[in-house]
């Protein structure tokens, strides 16, 4: 219900059902940069109870924000960009939203309805710019302010999650909102696949000497992790992840096979392409397509809440169990025990021997002994962030992360930049927990400004930077294909700066002792700190870019 104004009436403007409307959806941060135009909005929120707008260092961060809030809250998250440059900034993180399957609604102000289509000062079509961005865009009226917000939520919790755009016509936050007796309601779950279909899965399954199990990002949305291990147990099989899938599964589990796509992909490689039948649990190819991992000797059976995308005309396609994750894994677990073919101490090997390539070598400190020192350093329980470079293919593989949630990183997107305001989301969203981010020193150029954000609101977050002067996987390429290093230097050597940015301290390590002095220093601070690790980029050499099957 609508708060009182100063008069003691009922406030029923637009500002102010909005910031209602967004309450009873379950958010609590509103992420941005403010404009003229918002300002009533940001008054309305002043006021609200449980609401808080988090100001932004620019539109991009504010996004990737609300990105995270929304994969971590399974409540939309929520943000706002002004007129043109700011909604071309927003625009970097809502495509993030879509690709990483993030549930969100993206605001922007929008011209009013008499100048739409004219010549203004930083007039752009916004429905037109995130039509391609977004599962649904559209435009507030004051008539129908919630149900316009609520269908929002709706579309973009539903089936896989996503952003949904909504304008905001500049004057329409003063107006009177019409009164609507309507209340938000979660979407339902999906439903159940068809039982003939499950059971032609059961057959297929029960036919099968090398069945397969691939979990992707769907799995983590429908929250099965104790069914795809019970599953997994029952019958003795391997089990494959997709990166942004990491903790359905223990790296020490008996079934444990690695991670599609990351470092040494070749070795995990070695056991799918043995498979005869792959089942594919919430696979989404967003992150890694079929094709270019999936054996033209395997029958692919999907269970998803969408069809299998797949080149049909090369690649055996088996049943498609479409609905929900859940039904379909526990009609599975009726299937009584079955002996496979699979060598599983054959596996436990060459998982071991993966493992120990993974491990960093004396000699030298590089991004692995980096990232050993962090995994022994922060708890078990806590949260760890990572941008985009050959450390997210190395952290793929390497970090052990013991369940969804607890690593995070973009892999549908792709946006460098994305570490540290993600890890400033994930610390907003669980503040008891210990968060940090791990970022080289190409994408911590590109949103350091958010540093700021974490000074302003006090957000104990450690960003560890890779410093290696070197956009290491585009210099792989380009060495690979005989050409010279050109335009992937950072810099010519040294670090980031001096001892702090922006009011964050930086501490430097140049070995693994020095680092792990630096990262207990940094956690045991009462704000956020950086920790600049100095490390040897060809240490990614003989590790990144690896083919998941034979050419």
């Amino acid at each position: 219900m609508s708060k009182k104004d100063e008069t003691g009436m009922q406030d029923t403007k637009v500002a102010t059902i909005v910031v209602n409307a967004l309450q009873e959806i379950g958010v609590k941060y509103v992420f941005g940069v403010p404009s003229g135009g918002w300002i009533d909005y940001m008054e309305a929120l002043r006021k609200a109870d449980g609401m808080e707008f988090i100001l932004a260092t620019h539109e991009g961060g504010a996004a990737m924000m609300a990105d995270v809030c929304g994969r971590l809250s399974n409540v939309p998250g929520v943000c706002f960009g002004t007129f043109g440059p700011g909604a071309t900034n927003l625009s970097t993180g809502v495509g993030e939203a879509l690709l990483d399957r993030s549930p969100m609604i993206a605001l922007t102000d929008e011209m009013p309805e008499s100048m739409r289509g004219r010549t203004t000062q930083m007039g752009i079509d916004h429905q037109a710019l995130f039509a391609p961005l977004t599962k649904k865009t559209t435009r507030l009226r004051a008539d129908s302010v919630k149900s316009i917000l609520f269908d929002a939520a709706t579309v973009a919790l539903s089936g896989r999650p996503g952003p949904v755009h909504v304008g905001l016509p500049v004057g329409l936050s003063a107006e009177q909102a019409s009164a609507e007796n309507i209340a938000f309601k979660r979407p339902l779950a999906k439903e159940a696949a068809r039982p003939q279909v499950l059971d032609q899965v059961v057959q297929q399954f029960n036919q099968a000497k090398r069945p397969l199990l691939a979990i992707g990002l769907g799995a983590v949305h429908a929250g099965v992790r104790t069914e795809i291990t019970e599953f997994a147990h029952k019958h003795g099989l391997p089990v494959v992840l997709t990166p942004m899938a990491k903790g359905m599964l223990p790296e020490d589990d008996a079934s444990y096979t690695g991670v599609l796509f990351h470092a040494l992909s070749d070795m995990v490689g070695i056991t799918h392409q043995e498979a005869d039948l792959v089942i594919a649990v919430g696979y989404d190819p967003v992150e890694f397509n079929y094709e270019s991992w999936l054996s033209r000797n395997a029958t692919l059976v999907n269970l998803d809440v969408e069809p299998a995308d797949i080149d049909r005309n090369i690649y055996k396609v088996g049943a498609e169990a479409v609905g929900d994750i859940r039904s379909s894994l526990k009609r599975l677990l009726e299937v009584p025990p079955k002996k496979t073919d699979w060598d599983m101490d054959a596996m436990a090997m060459r998982r071991a021997a993966m493992f120990a390539k993974l491990q960093p070598l004396d000699r030298s400190f590089g991004p692995k002994g980096a990232l050993q020192v962090l995994r022994e350093v922060l708890p078990s329980t806590g949260i760890m962030t990572c941008d985009v470079g050959a450390h997210t293919h190395l952290i793929g593989q390497l970090w052990p992360t013991p369940a969804p949630g607890l690593q995070i990183m973009t892999n549908g997107w792709s946006t460098m930049g994305f570490g540290i305001p993600a890890a400033i989301a994930a610390k907003l969203s669980c503040p008891d927990k210990d968060v940090c981010a791990v970022v080289g020193d190409g994408g911590f150029l590109m949103t350091a400004g958010e540093l700021a954000t974490a000074v302003r609101y006090k957000l104990k977050i450690v960003v560890v930077v890779l410093t290696d002067n070197d956009l290491a996987l585009i210099r792989i390429k380009q060495e690979k294909k005989g050409n010279p290093i050109y335009g992937t230097p950072v810099r010519e050597t040294g670090t980031i700066g001096g001892p702090n940015i922006f009011g964050v301290p930086v501490l430097v390590a140049r070995d693994a002792v020095e680092l792990r002095e630096q990262l207990r220093a940094a956690f045991a601070a009462d704000g956020p700190v950086v920790v600049e690790a100095l490390v040897d980029s060809r240490e990614y050499d003989n590790l990144v870019l690896k083919k998941d099957k034979p050419a």
